[in-house]
């Protein structure tokens, strides 16, 4: 049924090879991250001390990143569970790319923790003295739990998919034909084998949502669970959630701007998905606002000390121009522009993403590092680079390489896998025929 039009979704959406412009976008990124395995490897000759943290900021940049890789890989429970189970037909084409961004976040999340440890042996100590007490356990067994969830949301739908590319062998190369066949090759397509992988998709979609929310509560607590200024909070939990599915669908609103010029995928991913991501990022994007207003003002009201001079260095003092750079350009600039018809067309819908994105990560840097340096006991009698913070070069350069290495795998993945399912698209397809 429906043959010439099935062959032609299967060849449009058929995983690419890389051109010109993806050689050199994939050796960039490749590049970027070979310094950063260099900066980490002066790191273990050397020590944390090439690095800017000491006693009082001791975690910096890597746990803003962790932090950061965390927010951005919910987006694969908001885009392929909440809205598959709401029935959102239209996010069909989103679901393997928001799966592909949690997996690769989550991936450099685990790994920019054991680089912030200084001595990476001591990551076994998790598993073989563990302290059920503490919540840096509790987020390795939810990290864990979400990073096995999201691999299997991206596989089984990818089943079907994985029996169309091993009936073109032709179309690959040696080496993708061994994965796939090593993947794909006991799905048949049989009515009984799609019942079980619908079932079973359907159970990790409802599992996962708990799973998301639990993994960002539990880093919120992290921080929470002190008794520094800036942390002391019980809307730690739901500021962190907040955020994260904010700058989850601004990534995804940028990946959907890229993968849809770059692979010609305009008849997949339409205008209409811009629209309604765009009006999803306004609605999460006040629903952070508000949390950010309650994690400020409350403080701000009751003005105790620890808490007046926190709130003086961001809102007026060292870091106000990084405050107010990621209030107006990671939210309230994407928000307006997003607010406007015109502006959730892909180009301007592509910016907003863009700016959610880039104020997210610093957000993450001004939630770690300011309060650092405005510790609960005021610091006395230290050097006076204990009261300050810049991260070195060598901080830098691993940072950048895991973003570098988060793309990389998405890329690569891209590369492999089809963006957009194709045995989902053509039966969705089909069945718009059909009831035309």
């Amino acid at each position: 049924m429906h043959t010439k039009a099935n062959e032609q979704i299967t060849t449009d959406l058929y995983p690419k090879k890389f051109g010109t412009s993806g050689l050199i976008w994939t050796f960039g990124l490749l590049l970027i991250c070979a310094v950063g395995v260099y900066a980490y490897y002066r790191q273990i000759r050397y020590g944390l001390v090439v690095t800017e943290m000491r006693d009082y900021v001791s975690w910096g940049i890597y746990i803003s990143n962790f932090v950061f890789f965390v927010a951005i890989s919910l987006v694969g429970s908001l885009i392929t569970a909440i809205l598959r189970l709401t029935n959102a037909k239209w996010s069909t084409p989103l679901t393997r790319i928001a799966e592909m961004i949690a997996v690769s976040a989550i991936i450099f999340a685990s790994i920019i923790i054991v680089v912030d440890m200084g001595r990476p042996e001591r990551f076994t100590h998790l598993f073989t003295h563990p302290r059920i007490q503490s919540p840096i356990l509790w987020d390795v067994v939810v990290i864990s739990t979400y990073f096995v969830i999201s691999l299997l949301l991206l596989y089984l739908p990818l089943l079907p998919d994985l029996q169309i590319l091993n009936a073109n062998q032709n179309k690959n190369t040696p080496f993708l034909n061994r994965i796939y066949r090593f993947l794909g090759s006991f799905w048949k397509g049989t009515p009984e084998q799609f019942r079980i992988a619908e079932r079973s998709i359907q159970i990790l979609c409802i599992t996962i949502i708990p799973v998301a929310f639990t993994i960002h509560t539990v880093t919120s607590w992290l921080f929470a669970t002190t008794y520094r200024p800036g942390w002391d909070s019980t809307n730690f939990g739901a500021y962190f959630i907040s955020g994260a599915f904010l700058v989850g669908s601004g990534a995804m609103l940028v990946a959907m701007y890229v993968f849809r010029n770059h692979y010609r995928l305009e008849n997949y991913i339409t205008e209409d998905h811009f629209e309604k991501m765009g009006r999803i990022v306004v609605l999460l994007t006040l629903i952070y606002l508000y949390f950010n207003i309650n994690e400020y003002l409350v403080p701000a009201f009751k003005m105790k000390k620890p808490e007046e001079e926190h709130l003086t260095g961001l809102f007026a003092g060292e870091y106000a121009l990084l405050f107010w750079f990621c209030i107006l350009v990671g939210m309230i600039f994407p928000m307006a522009i997003l607010l406007f018809r015109k502006g959730r067309r892909p180009i301007p819908a592509f910016i907003a993403g863009v700016m959610v994105v880039i104020g997210a990560w610093f957000k993450r840097y001004l939630i770690v590092t300011p309060t650092l340096l405005h510790p609960f006991l005021p610091m006395q009698d230290v050097p006076e680079s204990y009261k300050h913070y810049f991260p070195s070069w060598e901080e830098w350069a691993i940072a950048m390489g895991s973003l570098a290495g988060a793309l990389l795998v998405i890329t690569l993945l891209a590369r492999i896998f089809p963006i957009v399912p194709i045995h989902e698209t053509i039966m969705e397809k089909n069945e718009e025929k059909t009831f035309q």
